[in-house]
């Protein structure tokens, strides 16, 4: 007698299961209807058919192979209930949990994995049982081969003859006959004015649809005709996307379908009384199953589990067991940290408190094991980017998925971000976070990959604890902050990161991606210029010196200045004498080597850190662009900072006639555009001090500087003095004292001290809010930027200089970390309004000015609205201003 193998149509029948009972729920009100049904039929099973095996068939989340074929396919399915996506996941978690066999495979449907396991069934001899109500597997249908259908609701088995009492066909005529009437649920298009009646009549006559196109003239019916020949294309596409494929599931081990030995129900005991499930855990208490359980084995304690995913049917499953609206961490893993070089290796997630998983892709060293798939991965990210995503340096990852597979990942929080909001000050890094708040230590980088190579060398087990790690504590980290900004009454904090710094970094990250174009021919001639000017200085210096040496060496320059031409030497350390520039300075007068000594640092950094890095970097990208790396958490006012290359930190002039900002230019039918915020932060502190004579100038468009020397000076000597009245103004934002003004301004700190006492008597306010911001860092441990934004100071125990420090850093937060601010907002802005505009490119944030790579003939639109948008981003007391420059280079841009 043939053994029987069952195969579920899982989500068919839950759904069937949902709409059948009433809505019932847990005491909390969580939906328990689809769940109760479930059980029910699980305490059914040997009862309501007697089996040997069984699998659950699953469809994958994310599109199939038929949404390739046809992008309408099931496009126009109502949504489905909240309720019931709610306990879906659940449902199939408990499938894997009470024992049974899974089938699944990512880009394709339940139907078929049921096809192919009943054709691989039907080869090893088995009788086959369907437990669905879907007509779409009437196909399958086979009384010679002992392949039958199961109504679970009506406890029936359909075979051929119910299939032609139904639908006037036999099974194998099913797809032909479904390939001419179509199927609205699920979108099939089949010949439009094809009913079911002539549907039927068609396929008793001809049997397939190849046969009647192959005899359309023999078909009677003009009209019937007529609506063949016009939908002969919707009829083979029909036909394509009804028939299931066989071949995407295989029985490899019948032992692992037999029927649980332990008591399936009894397993998820804990899980049933969760939802108030008591009845279902009574009955089987009670009378236990239809067929003969062991009693379940008791659980250990869960311990953490990082899984290693290289198996695309526990990959699919996996990732439809994360229930709907999950926090889902997740983290990639990479060739080099430079995301224009890097290839993804693997990916990392994890969405339970005790579970990670690491997905592999791409590691490349012998006798590594199977892995994923290019396009499973990247089926998997579409799905996992439907989650609340949560990233450690979400910018990183961000431009590795785009640049990898062309997808952008949506971010909900990024826990580098929101470690910076609670303590700019702080390290940022995941290690450090998970040391501080959980005593922990993460597995280093330098333990898993070897020097000289990088992730995709990392054996899988290995590379799944270190990657499944990050994914696990990036989780876990993400819930600790929570509870800190809870406890630390800080949600105006986090919603600061949410509306602000969170959108900021696809901004940051697509300025990255864009990167800026140089004149590598400008540069290789600086090279040249610079070479030479080197080269003389150096020679020079020889001759006047009365020897050669390393001059890049302080400690041979020392030996020379201090001992050799006896000069006095003002610093020593361990080490020698010190050369730096400031004693240099001191000495500039002592030998007529030190200004050549001075000449030579300053055109040996200009050649060293930006001529020849530029050069190089520009001649390793086809189009000549230098791509930078821009840091959101690199400062403590909330500036940005930039790195590899420092773009930020570029000279506006350099020695013998190198202009390095002239080799920064657009591409070609473009101009480079600078728009920058005018005396932003002047106007901050007009706006928040409220000074009547500060306020009336920036609103009257004056001249601040001179209004400021002519308050101090008098109308008579303002103009001359209008440098001086500049230092001041900007001095005091920084908390510049009369003593670092008279170094300044190069005069005495008396006479500096009078100008400041001069500048407060002209602005009164100014000088009692300044004092307020010191009084209220030190009352409530920080200090608030425009947005509310805070930067904390740890004023106990400080030393009086260190206290004095705290000060000035608390007064340039308040003004810097307000401009940044603005022009964070402002970015945000102008990069949601283009994002998808080839005309304007924005390249670069310098502090308070922003640049543009623009087209030409776009020029004028695009500035006025970028001015527009800048000038208005925000409401102050004073207005807002922006000047705007336009020019091939960035030189031009002055």
């Amino acid at each position: 007698m043939k053994k029987t193998i069952t195969i579920i149509d899982t989500f068919g029948f839950l759904f069937r299961s949902y709409y059948a009972l009433p809505p019932l729920r847990s005491n909390s009100g969580f939906p328990t209807g689809l769940l109760t049904g479930f059980m029910n039929f699980i305490a059914g099973i040997g009862k309501d058919f007697k089996t040997d095996y069984i699998v659950f068939a699953l469809d994958a989340k994310g599109d199939t192979f038929r949404n390739e074929l046809y992008s309408n396919y099931k496009a126009q399915r109502p949504d489905v209930p909240e309720d019931l996506l709610t306990q879906l996941p659940i449902a199939i978690s408990w499938v894997e949990e009470m024992g049974f066999k899974i089938a699944i495979r990512t880009g394709y449907e339940a139907d078929d994995m049921v096809a192919s396991i009943a054709k691989d069934a039907v080869l090893k001899g088995l009788e086959v049982r369907i437990v669905s109500h879907d007509k779409d597997l009437y196909q399958l249908i086979d009384d010679k081969n002992s392949v039958y259908l199961f109504d679970p609701t009506k406890k029936q088995i359909i075979n051929e003859s119910k299939c032609i009492e139904k639908y006037g066909v036999l099974p194998s005529e099913f797809t032909d006959y479904q390939s001419l009437v179509g199927d609205t649920a699920d979108n099939i298009p089949g010949v439009k004015g094809v009913g079911a009646k002539t549907a039927e009549a068609l396929i008793k006559e001809f049997k397939n649809i190849e046969n009647i196109y192959d005899n359309i003239e023999k078909i009677d019916k003009q009209r019937v005709k007529n609506l063949l020949l016009e939908n002969k294309e919707n009829a083979f596409l029909s036909k394509k996307l009804v028939t299931l494929k066989d071949d995407c599931h295989y029985i490899d081990n019948l032992e692992e379908f037999v029927l649980p030995s332990e008591n399936p129900i009894l397993k998820i005991a804990s899980s049933l009384e969760k939802y108030d499930m008591h009845r279902v855990l009574d009955r089987v208490n009670k009378n236990g199953l239809s067929y003969k359980t062991e009693l379940p084995q008791k659980q250990e304690d869960v311990k953490i589990e990082y899984i290693l995913l290289n198996d695309e049917t526990k990959l699919s499953l996996v990732i439809n067991k994360i229930p709907r609206d999950s926090i889902v961490a997740f983290d990639t893993e990479t060739t080099d940290i430079d995301t224009h070089k890097a290839k993804i290796v693997g990916f990392s997630f994890c969405f339970e408190e005790n579970k990670a998983y690491y997905v592999p892709i791409a590691h490349n060293y012998l006798g590594v094991e199977k892995q994923i798939s290019f396009e499973v991965a990247k089926k998997t990210i579409e799905i996992l980017n439907r989650y609340k995503l949560v990233l450690q340096n979400f910018k990183y990852d961000w431009q590795i998925i785009k640049n990898n597979f062309d997808i952008d990942l949506k971010l909900y929080a990024d826990t580098m971000i929101l470690s910076w909001i609670l303590d700019t000050d702080s390290k940022v890094g995941i290690d450090y976070q998970i040391k501080k708040y959980f005593n922990t230590d993460m597995i280093p980088f330098n333990d898993v990959v070897k020097k000289g190579e990088n992730f995709s060398s990392v054996e899988l087990e290995k590379a799944t604890l270190y990657a499944a790690e990050d994914a696990l504590m990036t989780l876990k980290l993400f819930n600790k902050q929570l509870e800190v900004f809870k406890e630390k009454k800080e949600e105006e904090l986090l919603s600061i990161a949410f509306e602000l710094e969170f959108n900021f970094i696809y901004v940051i990250a697509s300025m990255e991606q864009k990167g800026i174009k140089v004149d590598v021919d400008l540069l290789a001639k600086y090279k040249d210029i610079s070479s030479n000017f080197l080269n003389s200085l150096t020679s020079q210096i020889y001759e006047l010196c009365g020897e050669s040496f390393n001059i890049n060496s302080p400690k041979q320059l020392g030996v020379i200045l201090f001992e050799k031409l006896g000069l006095q030497s003002s610093k020593k350390t361990k080490t020698g004498y010190s050369t730096d520039e400031s004693v240099l300075e001191s000495l500039k007068n002592e030998h007529p080597v030190v200004p050549f000594l001075l000449k030579y640092r300053e055109a040996f950094k200009l050649h060293s850190t930006y001529i020849e890095p530029l050069l190089e970097l520009g001649l390793k990208d086809k189009d000549n662009r230098i791509f930078t790396s821009f840091l959101q958490t690199g400062t403590t006012t909330g500036r940005l900072s930039s790195k590899s290359p420092n773009l930020q930190n570029i000279p506006t002039f350099g020695a013998n006639g190198v202009e390095i900002r002239k080799a920064f230019i657009a591409k070609k039918g473009y101009k480079l555009v600078g728009v920058d915020y005018s005396q932003i932060e002047l106007r901050l502190l007009a706006h928040f001090s409220k000074d009547e004579a500060l306020v009336e100038a920036f609103k009257n468009d004056l001249d601040i500087h001179l209004q400021t020397a002519i308050k101090i000076f008098g109308e008579e000597e303002a103009k001359n003095k209008r440098s001086i009245a500049k230092s001041i103004n900007f001095g005091l934002l920084y908390g510049m004292g009369a003593k670092k003004l008279g170094d300044t301004l190069g005069i005495s700190q008396k006479e500096a001290k009078f100008y400041i006492d001069s500048y407060f008597n002209a602005f009164k306010s100014v000088k009692d809010y300044l004092k307020s911001v010191e009084d209220k860092a030190l009352e409530n441990g920080y200090v608030k930027t425009l947005l509310n934004r805070k930067r904390f100071f740890d004023f106990q125990g400080a030393s009086p200089l260190l206290r004095a420090s705290y000060l000035r850093e608390a007064v340039n937060t308040q003004f810097q970390g307000s401009a940044a601010d603005l022009i964070k907002l402002a970015m945000i802005k102008i990069e949601q309004k283009y994002e998808h505009d080839e005309n304007i490119n924005m390249l670069l944030q310098i502090h308070d000015e922003l640049i543009f790579e623009i087209k030409e003939e776009f020029i004028e639109e695009i500035t006025k609205n970028i001015k527009n948008i800048m000038e208005t981003i925000f409401i102050l007391n004073v207005p807002l201003s922006v000047s705007l420059a336009v020019g091939d280079s960035w030189q031009d841009l002055k």
